[in-house]
């Protein structure tokens, strides 16, 4: 199993080189982080410094969209790295939450992000793409990889992640739900005459190390906020008791009244305070690293190929370390 730390680009960004350098030292191999123009500073300058200043670290966007970047604006920063720093990133992507409602615009649709998925992965990978009607091809690149990862949560997201995408991010670590998204897309990989165990399986979400679960709950708790924003679409397209969603992960919004984009991904958010204490401890990993490590072979034998921590709390070194002594070296 892989390992991946995945962080806000809160300023200063030498705080967020500083952190992945610590959590390639500990073992860690992917370095993640939120794309949200407006909240956050600009992800792609900070990977060049993250790049530098690390021999293995892979980076990426968790997540970027098709709209805030058009596809060949996209590829072109990818390639750039790429052909910088030698193939060491990876394209998360998906709708979009944040960057797209706090500019006021809707999330993208499942096909424009279908034709952006395969524009942008052969425009960084030096093949022709068309984009709008015009064929284009970026003509310096040479021996460019990007894998494209996609993050779903519905039926029809699932299958477009299992048709087009490399890998599949799923932002909960619930065993029994992870259990029914990977099954729908290793579905779809098959009925598209893909082989279904070459889609990586990434499930991300927070991880707090340490004996006070009161404690870690109200540092994770966001994070059932954040889900739920999407879990809020996906009862306003299928239903509220739709046989197509399992209820265990739509049953807990019920109380939910908004969300404030101010806070998004932030310990003490206000508007996650619908998100009970049961959501957290199945989304998130909490307690000592035993439990942790329990959990992770769970998913593990789910098919499971790359954990990505979220680090968004008052812990984030202590749980690196923690991550890098107890963990990492049983299943890494």
């Amino acid at each position: 199993m892989d390992f991946g730390l995945v962080l806000q680009t809160d300023p200063p960004a030498t705080a967020v080189v500083e952190l992945m350098r610590r959590a390639e030292r500990s073992g860690f191999r992917y370095g993640w982080t939120f794309d949200s123009a407006v909240l956050w500073q600009e992800p792609f300058v900070i990977y060049s410094r993250i790049l530098e200043h690390t021999e293995r670290l892979v980076v990426g966007p968790m997540v970027t969209n098709p709209s805030t970047r058009t596809p060949e604006v996209t590829a072109s920063t990818f390639a750039t790295l790429n052909d910088m720093y030698g193939n060491r990133t990876v394209c998360g992507i998906g709708r979009g939450d944040s960057a797209m409602r706090v500019a006021g615009r809707k999330p993208n649709t499942l096909a424009s992000l279908r034709e952006s998925i395969r524009v942008i992965r052969d425009l960084a990978e030096g093949r022709e793409a068309d984009v709008g009607g015009t064929a284009l091809r970026i003509p310096w690149i040479r021996d460019g990889k990007l894998p494209v990862w996609m993050a779903a949560y519905g039926p029809k997201a699932l299958a477009l992640a299992g048709q087009e995408a490399d890998g599949f991010i799923l932002q909960l670590a619930d065993p029994f739900l992870t259990e029914w998204m990977v099954k729908h897309v290793r579905e779809a990989a098959a009925e598209a005459g893909r082989d279904p165990a070459a889609v990586t399986i990434c499930v991300a979400a927070p991880a707090y190390v340490g004996d006070d679960l009161d404690h870690a709950r109200e540092q994770c708790r966001w994070f059932g906020g954040m889900v739920g924003n999407h879990v809020a679409d996906l009862v306003g397209r299928y239903g509220e008791h739709s046989a197509m969603i399992p209820e265990a992960l739509t049953a807990y919004i019920k109380q939910r009244h908004g969300y404030d984009y101010s806070h998004h991904g932030r310990a003490g958010n206000p508007s996650t305070d619908f998100v009970p204490d049961d959501i957290v401890d199945r989304f998130c990993l909490l307690g000592p690293a035993q439990a942790h490590r329990e959990r992770l072979e769970h998913l593990r034998d789910l098919g499971v190929d790359q954990f990505a921590l979220y680090a968004m709390h008052d812990a984030k070194e202590t749980t690196i370390d923690a991550y890098g002594e107890h963990v990492i070296p049983v299943l890494g």
